[in-house]
């Protein structure tokens, strides 16, 4: 069964740890610094990215150095400032703005890259979709296609929705089965924010197409995680929606989204659509 995990102060404790029981092959920190102030990780069997929300921080990351990353005010001011963290790598952070935010994506992996900085200008954007259409989207890839040689199987991107209000992950899909050309089978963590802060949404998670749920009510600061099933979401009107994508293959790489068949026509009536499609793999 997918999870929602409410909003509430983890206090830079692990939302979604390793080997969690709905999404084992993802984990996923929340981290608030404030100036000086520093943060140390080390994850067995798992990758990582280290992505600034907000404010600036430096890195070491196995001895290598990353100075000055982030320089976002505001999280829908500008592209991210990202550093990767191989299998098992030792991370230390050091906040050198007043404060800031830093998300910790990271994914089960068996091979050992080397770390490295994805800068704002190295990150792909995509925007599709219309106002007409309900589903104007804009994606920021921190991990995918660019990086598929230096990483395993972790794909992390920033999304938001276009305009107040609006569907996302639409037209409905699902990725939990591995067939091929088909479909290919991942975890999915998403983490929430609204522009304004007590903006909300839902989040829908049913395995078939016959199902009727569940939905929950996200808001600012929800986590969900999602072994399995379709599940678009959707902003109320009058309110922008952030989310923090994690997905993590079981074997592959690329990601291969099967769309519900009886909604699946809509992929040729929405805007650029199969430009988002085709950035996962």
């Amino acid at each position: 069964m997918p999870k929602h995990v409410t909003p509430f102060d983890n206090r830079n404790q692990a939302i979604v740890d390793l080997h969690d029981e709905t999404t084992p092959l993802a984990y996923f920190n929340d981290v608030r610094l404030k100036q000086s102030e520093t943060f140390s990780y080390q994850l067995e069997e798992y990758e990582s990215v280290n992505v600034l929300a907000t404010g600036t921080c430096t890195f070491e990351v196995d001895g290598s150095r990353f100075e000055n990353v982030g320089q976002r005010t505001h999280l829908w001011d500008g592209k991210p400032d990202s550093v990767y963290a191989p299998v098992n790598g030792k991370v230390t952070m050091t906040c050198v703005s007043d404060e800031a935010e830093i998300f910790i994506a990271g994914g089960q992996c068996e091979t050992r890259y080397e770390p490295f900085r994805v800068t704002p200008a190295e990150v792909d954007k995509v925007q599709y979709g219309s106002d007409e259409t309900k589903t104007h989207r804009r994606i920021l890839h921190v991990l995918g296609q660019k990086q598929r040689d230096r990483t395993g199987r972790l794909l992390v991107s920033e999304l938001f929705t276009v305009g107040a209000g609006g569907w996302s992950g639409f037209p409905p899909h699902k990725h939990d089965e591995d067939r091929g050309s088909e479909e290919t089978a991942f975890e999915e963590v998403y983490h929430f924010r609204f522009n304004p802060d007590h903006g909300f949404g839902a989040q829908f998670a049913y395995p078939t197409p016959e199902s009727y749920g569940p939905v929950y009510r996200i808001k600012n600061g929800s986590t969900v995680l999602l072994e399995g099933g379709y599940h678009p979401s959707v902003a109320a009107p009058g309110y922008e929606m952030y989310y923090f994508t994690i997905l993590v293959g079981k074997t592959s790489h690329s990601l291969v989204q099967f769309f519900e068949p009886e909604h699946a026509y809509q992929v040729r009536t929405i805007p650029g659509i199969m430009d988002m499609v085709n950035k996962f793999k």
